[in-house]
């Protein structure tokens, strides 16, 4: 019984640092767009900037990308 309840307590612990990961890029799109919003928090404006147009022109995947990165939309909150 021992046996279960510490390969249960490990499994629940994967699940926690799994859940905490950062999400990953689905498409080279999303990929590049995490990679502005990178140089963005350091300080990179015109980052900001291509990072807010390109947030802009892909309307259609804002639902997802609110659920995947909402550090995305943090001026909402």
């Amino acid at each position: 019984m021992k046996i279960k309840s510490v390969g249960l307590a490990v499994i629940a612990a994967a699940g926690v640092f799994a859940a905490n990961l950062p999400a990953f890029a689905q498409s080279p799109r999303e990929a590049e767009m995490i990679g502005f919003h990178q140089l963005c928090d350091q300080g990179d404006r015109r980052a900001c900037i291509r990072f807010g147009m390109m947030l802009g022109e892909n309307k259609a995947f804002h639902e997802e990308w609110r659920h995947r990165h909402p550090e995305w939309w943090s001026w909402e909150h």
